[in-house]
């Protein structure tokens, strides 16, 4: 296959990455490779290897993959097409044979320790974690007999000749992790009507309100943020960028006036993309942002100045 034809994935084989790559209708035309990095697996996309990579980017436990975030405001530019939304519960692989009682070293992705505290204290409240490069990862150490456990997706079992000592295991009952699908920077798809877009800003300068400033922007056009975090510049302490997920297209008035307005006030602005939301939820449009509303106040700016308003 050509390189257009590649996907690339956080792997190994048998990682809730791949399980939520495989949900896309265009996987099955595609060929799947694994990779053993966030970084790798976006890198293989710039580099022209690839022409998309899916990698984790939130969860509703532990919040934003750092990783991910890191590599899409600092990286090379990429945009994001797709997300999938992954409903996750682990299992307890172990080698055949092995009792609970047998278990005293576990590993995992480091996000899922957070999602099976609760569980080890309860059933395994003496063994001994350390963390994997992921859930599959850690399968494949179990494997070759490097720990005893492994907390990963059920399906990974048959892959690295385990079975599963225990199934559903979440502290979390509603736990989800958000995947996006990234490619290199193209035209823009036409929007859904129930869109998601992307982006980093970074502020100007350190001022009291600056931050508060700058989400006005969203505000006063009637633009609803779903995720806003902080991340370190790497140019000093105290020095942040800001990555938003807001509801809408970048095609949609409301939300192009909002990334014009941060672009005039802020040192930097990346764009990562206007793509449909998984959910497919519709936003709420307030009463004075929707396109056709813009329109008229253009419209009628434009007759006032031509002493027709």
């Amino acid at each position: 296959m050509s390189p257009a034809s590649r996907y690339t994935y956080l792997g190994p084989e048998g990682t809730f990455t791949e399980a939520a790559l495989r949900s896309l209708p265009e996987a099955a035309t595609r060929e799947l490779v694994p990779m053993v990095s966030v970084p790798a697996a976006l890198d293989a996309v710039r580099s022209g290897e690839a022409g998309g990579a899916l990698v984790p980017i939130e969860n509703s436990v532990e919040g934003g993959i750092t990783a991910t975030l890191d590599q899409l405001a600092f990286g090379g530019p990429l945009m994001i097409y797709r997300e999938v939304l992954l409903p996750i519960a682990f299992a307890l692989l172990v080698r055949p044979g092995t009792e609970l009682s047998g278990v005293k070293t576990v590993t995992g992705h480091p996000a899922a320790q957070v999602q099976v505290r609760n569980w080890m204290a309860g059933h395994l409240p003496d063994a001994q974690w350390e963390s994997a490069a992921s859930n599959a990862d850690g399968a494949r150490l179990v494997q070759e007999g490097r720990f005893d456990g492994a907390f990963a997706g059920e399906f990974a079992a048959p892959t690295y000749g385990l079975e599963a000592l225990a199934t559903d295991i979440r502290d979390a009952q509603n736990a989800t992790t958000r995947f996006v699908l990234a490619g290199k920077p193209a035209r823009l798809a036409a929007p859904t009507g129930a869109d998601k877009t992307s982006a980093v800003f970074w502020l100007r300068d350190d001022h009291p309100g600056a931050l508060l400033d700058l989400l006005q922007e969203f505000a006063i056009r009637g633009v609803n943020l779903m995720r806003i975090e902080s991340r370190p510049t790497g140019q000093g302490l105290g020095q942040y960028c800001f990555s938003v997920d807001c509801e809408g297209h970048l095609s949609e008035r409301r939300v192009g006036e909002t990334l014009m307005g941060l672009r005039r006030r802020c040192l930097n602005v990346r764009f990562l993309g206007s793509y449909p939301r998984a959910d497919e939820v519709a936003p709420a449009v307030a009463r004075g942002a929707a396109d056709d509303e813009f329109s008229e106040a253009v419209d009628w700016l434009n007759r006032t100045l031509d002493g027709r308003g």
